[in-house]
């Protein structure tokens, strides 16, 4: 039973395409995560699957509720934490959160009971009577997971649920979300451009990259179709370099960079010394060499040819075109 259709999903700003025909299921009870850079699609997509803005073509269903045609019984059924702040910083996390549940006309009795256990929940009990405005960064992203849960969704939205946090901070809220999924049963989508946030939460991911989806399986698999270990060569004859063994019988993939070469190859110890001697005979000369196990930035470097945050530094001509479109 699928929690999230979506078909062929586009939106559009003037000329600029956010999101490019994006199709993906999500089952109940899974953790899905879509990986990207700042302005690959992700949060775009989030608000339409979500209903704040509509898509301009493609359909999808959360809950079995049409996105379009059933836009309230999609928002009963779901909770969002945004990525920027929607917290009122003059009230007390208990005042926020009974705000929150009387917009769901909550009964006083189940709000102050599912209040209490929601604020135990991310550990902040003890600090409810507090004003927000003194709570850190961490405890602020905990209260807004624990508000978005006060109407009890089948499933959470997290956009960018850690971004800003300090590594400890990201930990811990890493351990809420994967007891939210495994204690409550609730389907999680989130969307985040750190590589473990993904590899450590999700059951599945979808890698997106100009609002197009390259790829999408378990992380384990995701890695395993680059090859068992990961060699970076950088040269200055890196062309030379590349030419002289891509013939290699042993290489699974191989791929060219801006500064290096990657090698998606099986036991890569066996076989870096034939590597070293065919750069030799060739009078090609290697700056340094690496070997590591594959992870999902390799997989992103694999599918778009550039690293997660050579990515991000373009992604900020995208996200400003968007802007002049919205003003139009």
């Amino acid at each position: 039973m699928y929690a999230i259709k979506v078909e062929n999903l586009v939106r559009k700003f003037a000329d600029f395409t956010a999101v490019d025909d994006l199709s993906f299921s999500i089952k109940k009870g899974e953790v899905f995560g879509l990986l990207g850079p700042n302005g690959a699609g992700k949060t775009t997509t989030m608000s339409m699957l979500s209903t704040m803005l509509p898509p301009s073509s493609g359909k999808a269903s959360v809950n079995g509720f049409d996105i379009l045609k059933d836009q309230d019984n999609v928002r009963k059924s779901i909770g969002i934490v945004f990525q920027d702040q929607s917290l009122d910083e003059e009230l007390t996390a208990y005042e926020n959160m009974d705000f929150h549940g009387r917009l769901y006309r909550i009964p006083k009795r189940a709000r102050q009971k599912k209040i209490t256990e929601l604020l135990k929940l991310v550990e902040l009990f003890d600090k409810k009577d507090n004003l927000v405005k003194t709570y850190s960064g961490g405890m602020r992203r905990r209260l807004e997971i624990a508000r978005g849960l006060m109407h009890e969704p089948q499933v959470l939205f997290l956009d960018e649920p850690t971004l800003g946090l300090d590594p400890q901070t990201r930990n811990h809220l890493w351990d809420y979300i994967d007891r939210l999924n495994k204690e409550k049963g609730i389907t999680i989508i989130l969307t985040t451009h750190y590589m473990e946030e993904a590899d450590k939460l999700c059951h599945r991911i979808a890698i997106i990259d100009k609002g197009r989806i390259i790829a999408m399986d378990t992380s384990e698999n995701l890695k395993n179709d680059i090859g068992g270990d990961v060699i970076t060569l950088v040269s200055p004859e890196r062309d030379a370099l590349y030419s002289a063994i891509k013939s290699m019988p042993e290489i699974k993939s191989i791929e060219l960079h801006d500064s290096s070469i990657t090698i998606g190859i099986q036991n890569a110890e066996k076989h870096v010394a034939n590597i070293v001697n065919i750069a030799s005979a060739n009078d090609i000369e290697i700056k340094s060499l690496s070997i590591h196990k594959p992870t999902l930035e390799d997989v992103f470097l694999h599918f778009t040819g550039r690293t997660i945050r050579e990515e991000e530094a373009s992604s900020k001509d995208q996200m400003r075109m968007m802007r002049k479109a919205g003003r139009r």
